[in-house]
């Protein structure tokens, strides 16, 4: 096998179109394509102040790298890369320590709030016997992200999701019947717009993992650092193993899944968005869809300061 477009030696093949690249072309097609996403769903306006949820991890690094080449040299865009430290021994520190160099290197300004600032415990502390990490984990994290988002004064939250990430969520959503949390995914985050949640944006929403991976190796601003210690437990995990056997038996299994989900996604949004008005919680005033929010019922439960 050579390079489809320039007769090289491939570095990868592309399982939705049996293509092979080298790495010039593969990077090329990569950003192309990144670029493509951005422009096709409208994800970024003019006069943004683009908010980039960053772990340190291949996903989020790559998406910020490609975020600030395209858009870091306007004048009207601005960016801001925003992590949270949930308090991970072993995992967090040497992440946010490559974070920190690499945004040093880019120019970019850097947020980093913490679990122990804010709730007044770590991660590893909250947990108890029983409790699903990652259940906890990205309630918080989420309202952290949005938070710090509107203190900022982001009018757009990036995060580094890939087609892999999206066709494990809508099959979560579809394994658990929760149609109307599907509706809220895609490119563009969100359902109703509310000036309390900044509308998330997923650049890479068309690239498979192994292609956000490739990248990131190709390009060399990334070591590999390990994943989170607790993913293991996760649903999600058990729906990535599924997705992964079929996509080894049955090639193009999660591109089908998720172009097949955008073409009834906008049935479902706008079924939705005619449902009942935005709640507000009770206690701190956050868009819920309950008399209370989840991270207050969390904070309560888990006896967490606010």
């Amino acid at each position: 096998m050579v390079c489809k477009a320039c007769k090289n030696k491939p570095v990868i093949r592309l399982t939705n179109n049996n293509k092979g690249l080298c790495k010039s072309c593969f990077i090329k097609y990569f950003e192309q394509k990144t670029k493509k996403t951005i422009s096709k769903y409208k994800l970024v306006d003019k006069k943004d102040h683009i908010g980039v949820a960053c772990s340190g991890g291949k996903d989020s690094t790559a998406v910020l790298y490609l975020i600030h080449k395209i858009f870091g040299k306007r004048p009207d865009i601005k960016i801001t890369a925003i992590a949270v430290d949930e308090g991970i021994k072993g995992y967090r520190p040497e992440h946010l320590k490559y974070l920190k160099k690499f945004c040093k290197e880019l120019k970019v300004n850097l947020k980093i709030v913490s679990f122990k600032e804010e709730f007044g415990k770590s991660l590893d502390q909250i947990i108890k016997k029983g409790m699903y990490p990652c259940s906890i984990c990205g309630v918080l994290r989420r309202s952290l992200l949005n938070r710090y988002s509107l203190k900022l004064k982001c009018t757009k939250l990036v995060t580094g999701h890939n087609l892999d990430d999206e066709a494990q969520s809508i099959l979560m959503n579809q394994l658990k019947n929760n149609v109307k949390v599907s509706a809220r995914l895609g490119p563009l985050t969100g359902v109703v717009k509310d000036n309390k949640f900044v509308p998330r944006i997923k650049p890479f929403y068309l690239l498979t993992e192994k292609e956000v991976k490739a990248y990131s190796f190709l390009m060399g601003y990334k070591e590999d650092l390990g994943e989170c210690p607790y993913a293991d437990i996760a649903f999600r995990n058990d729906v990535r193993s599924m997705l992964n056997e079929f996509e080894n038996k049955h090639e193009g299994t999660k591109h089908s899944v998720v172009l097949s989900f955008l073409e009834v996604l906008p049935l479902l949004k706008n079924k939705y968005r005619k449902g009942p008005s935005i709640n507000y919680c009770s206690r701190c005033k956050e868009p819920c869809s309950k008399e209370s929010c989840k991270v207050c019922d969390l904070v309560k439960e888990l006896k967490l300061k606010v």
